[in-house]
């Protein structure tokens, strides 16, 4: 492990560079640029804004806005995005960079780094770009601001875990990718994210706690729609269920790393 963190160390440039390759060429050739990185994401509030607002409206108490439901979408979607986004990256990353992989040698394992630098500057410019769509709505939640940091570091453990574990697994096992996709729809709907918890019926909440997504998307929405620090004990769970699969993650590819070139 000493050694893999070393060689990682000495291709730092590697991966910063490649973060930054990846941002330019991305938007190179377009006009609005990493705008749309904001744009996609907000479209799709005002979709959600539009049809169910007057629905919803009635229950959020405690937020003395009539932009209430907007401001409660765009908590839930601003770590939808990240945690989707990056998922989609990682589960591909291997496969879509196996011409790289043939060519040059450098360690694997610099390739999600890359998939989670350029994530996380995405989702830094959508959280900018939602904290200005919040003061535009005289909505300002800076009060706990800094709790931030631990839900993001937790989401982040836990997006990397399951992406790493099935990007591994994806190489070899293409179809993966595929259930997938279907997986993170029903996983959307899963999550409080268009809806409050409180409107399910109790019966079936437990599916809801099972997600572990749920209580990091309701630490945001404490902290920016409610502005109040979020619950430790719920994030335990996402917390430990993310190291578990990161080590799952490490373990696989500690094991499949000389045999992931071959079969692609």
């Amino acid at each position: 492990m000493k050694r893999l963190l070393l060689s990682l160390w000495n291709y730092r440039h590697f991966i910063v560079g490649s973060v930054k390759n990846e941002f330019r060429t991305r938007f190179i050739r377009s006009r609005l640029g990493a705008a749309w990185i904001v744009l996609h994401p907000l479209a799709q509030v005002l979709i959600y804004a539009l049809v169910l607002s007057q629905v919803m409206q009635a229950k959020l108490p405690g937020v003395d806005s009539q932009y209430a439901y907007p401001i409660y979408l765009l908590s839930g979607m601003v770590v939808w995005n990240l945690f989707a986004e990056l998922l989609g990256r990682l589960l591909t990353v291997f496969i879509e960079n196996a011409n790289l992989l043939k060519k040059l040698a450098f360690p694997k394992l610099a390739l999600p780094l890359v998939s989670i630098g350029s994530s996380m500057v995405n989702f830094t410019l959508l959280l900018l770009a939602m904290y200005l769509v919040f003061a535009f709505l005289g909505h300002f939640p800076f009060r706990y601001i800094l709790w931030l940091v631990p839900l993001i570091s937790i989401t982040l453990v836990l997006t990397v875990g399951i992406g790493l574990t099935l990007g591994i697994l994806n190489v070899f096992v293409r179809d993966i990718g595929q259930v997938l996709t279907i997986v993170l729809q029903f996983w959307f709907w899963l999550t409080p994210i268009v809806y409050t918890i409180d409107i399910v019926p109790q019966k079936y909440r437990f599916l809801l706690h099972l997600n572990p997504l749920s209580s990091i998307v309701e630490g945001f929405q404490s902290v920016l729609v409610y502005e109040r620090s979020p619950d430790i004990l719920p994030m335990l769970y996402p917390a430990l269920f993310g190291l578990f699969m990161l080590g799952a993650g490490m373990w696989l590819f500690l094991r499949a790393k000389e045999e992931i070139t071959d079969v692609l």
